[in-house]
């Protein structure tokens, strides 16, 4: 890709706009993007306040990474003036998530032109996949 990389995803990444506060919350950090293969890694950083009573992460959190990881894999891609909105997401915990570093790998199954199918996964810092997602995504146009 060539030039300035323009639309709410990047101009979020390179400081021409504010992060949304959930993303700052969870820690949010770009790895990587390859726009062309539509794949993302982030990574997020867990912390004590995100405990549930037994002393993991709670998984509504895991969700909102998850969230946070799919979204951006297609966000990456959209022209200035579009965004993708999540209509239908499903997640699924495989073991229990500690605090700390989070890596986050979302990838864009199938786009069409208002209808993106998305999956991604949440792994641990020994590399261990916590917790696994796929969503639908309305593509939609801003203003």
């Amino acid at each position: 890709m060539t030039g300035e990389r323009r639309g709410h995803f990047w101009d979020a990444v390179e400081g021409r706009a504010p992060m949304p506060a959930a993303t700052t919350t969870l820690g949010w950090k770009l790895v990587d993007a390859d726009t062309e293969r539509g794949e993302i890694e982030v990574s997020f950083e867990a912390t004590e306040d995100f405990l549930n009573p037994a002393g993991t992460v709670q998984g509504g959190f895991l969700t909102a990474m998850l969230d946070d990881t799919m979204g951006p894999a297609l966000a990456a891609t959209l022209d200035p003036g579009q965004y993708g909105t999540t209509i239908e997401l499903k997640v699924s915990f495989l073991r229990p998530a500690k605090p700390g570093r989070l890596v986050g790998r979302g990838r864009i199954v199938h786009r069409g032109g208002t209808i993106a199918f998305l999956a991604g996964e949440l792994l641990d810092e020994s590399g261990q996949v916590v917790a696994v997602g796929s969503s639908t995504t309305r593509i939609l146009r801003t203003g």
